[in-house]
């Protein structure tokens, strides 16, 4: 695998883009992912760039109730950079953090500011994640007619003993209520997160929600392994032996049960950890983000990529809102992709797709390693595409290494 990185740069105080960044404007969708990073407890498995109203206190643009006007400053910023391009914007997506303890207004305001500096394709997507206990009727009846249409509840585990090691709050009884009161308030796709692997859940726990899960009925279901990350409260457990590492076999039982249950309830993979009931009910922010689309992303911390330039925002709010005041771009740091890099991420995304990697877009010794990967059962060499097997799926790290040997 290549392994020379881009040079990282700092970008100019107004945030100007390369002159190249400019040329392919428009030709591919253009999304927005607006990060929220509050929380109101930080899960131990956790290693967002989030922040509790304890950490963050009363500084100034540490306030919940200003947030939306830094965002908004940040949207106004990105249509100055895109310069007069017509440019609409297709897919929102409200990330964190907990997109939803901010007021349903706040997270509208946001839309009506891309609706107005941008303009929103017709039929485009907008989605929010929530927690179970973060959001009310009324709340998502205000999301709803507000313009957002798509909602992801961070529903993880339907056993109460998994969602405490996972420091999850809700109720498991308040996730079908939730789901029922979405679909009340009109929402087009409801999408439920899980997680599995988690210290001490059994087989049949994790049997038991994805049952739970798939008896609401949702458009799209993401089911992700547990990561032991780096830094986080629970790297540090499983460092001093507190709770066992999560164990691969395990993982892989969990997924092929995932995958076995999910596709008998009507929800295809479309993803390596993605499952979705029809193509429209597919996540079109995240597929542009495999597809190399370009998004702009808004808030502490958020990365952005626009015509083969990369960049993230400073991580703190009050550094971030602090910049927005003063005129200048939230952007802490740059890269520009050249054109082996870019080849490299299409192979290392495109591949976990049910659509598969165009086989042009392998090199020589790529090609050469299909036929291994063939014989090993991990993919399906298809006329034009490499295609994961199941086999591939639970291996796919090793196919993309094999792949870009």
């Amino acid at each position: 695998m290549p392994s020379g990185l881009p040079e990282e740069k700092a970008g100019p105080p107004d945030g100007a883009l390369p002159r190249q960044a400019g040329e392919t404007l428009g030709q591919q969708p253009l999304g927005f992912y607006i990060h929220v990073p509050f929380c109101a407890v930080r899960c131990g498995y956790c290693d967002f760039n989030t922040y509790t109203a304890a950490e963050l206190g009363n500084r100034p643009g540490a306030s919940r109730a200003g947030y939306a006007a830094s965002v908004i400053a940040e949207i106004k910023l990105a249509r100055r950079v895109l310069g007069d391009v017509d440019l609409l914007v297709d897919t929102v997506f409200f990330g964190g953090g907990t997109p939803t303890l901010l007021a349903p207004a706040a997270l509208t305001s946001i839309v009506t500011a891309l609706r107005e500096e941008f303009g929103l394709a017709a039929g485009a997507e907008i989605t929010t994640e929530a927690n179970p206990d973060s959001v009310s009727a009324i709340d998502l009846e205000a999301l709803r007619a507000g313009g957002v249409n798509r909602i992801s509840f961070g529903m993880q585990s339907a056993v109460p003993t998994v969602l405490r090691v996972l420091d999850r709050t809700h109720d498991p009884l308040r996730v079908p209520q939730v789901v029922e009161e979405a679909r009340h308030a009109g929402f087009d796709q409801v999408s439920l997160d899980l997680i599995y692997g988690t210290p001490g859940e059994s087989l049949s726990d994790w049997c038991f929600s994805l049952e739970a899960a798939v008896a609401l009925e949702p458009d799209h279901l993401s089911a992700y392994a547990l990561i032991v990350e780096e830094g986080t409260a629970l790297s540090r457990q499983v460092r001093g032996g507190a709770v066992p590492s999560p164990d691969d076999d395990d993982l892989a039982d969990k997924y092929e049960l995932a995958d076995g249950v999910l596709s008998a309830a009507g929800l295809e993979w479309y993803e390596v950890s993605n499952w979705a009931r029809h193509e429209s009910a597919r996540c079109r922010h995240n597929l542009g983000y495999w597809t190399g689309h370009d998004w702009w992303g808004a808030g502490p911390g958020a990365h952005s990529h626009v015509g083969g330039v990369r960049w993230w925002n400073v991580k703190h709010p009050v550094t971030y809102a602090d910049r927005l005041a003063a005129d200048e771009s939230p952007a802490a740091g740059r890269e520009e992709l050249g054109e082996d890099t870019r080849r490299v991420e299409r192979v290392l995304l495109e591949t976990r797709l049910a659509t598969g990697l165009p086989i042009d877009v392998l090199d020589d010794p790529g090609r050469a390693a299909l036929s291994g990967l063939v014989d090993e059962g991990l993919v399906e060499a298809l006329p034009d595409t490499v295609r994961l097997t199941q086999r591939g799926r639970l291996l796919a790290d090793a196919v993309v290494r094999a792949l870009l040997a």
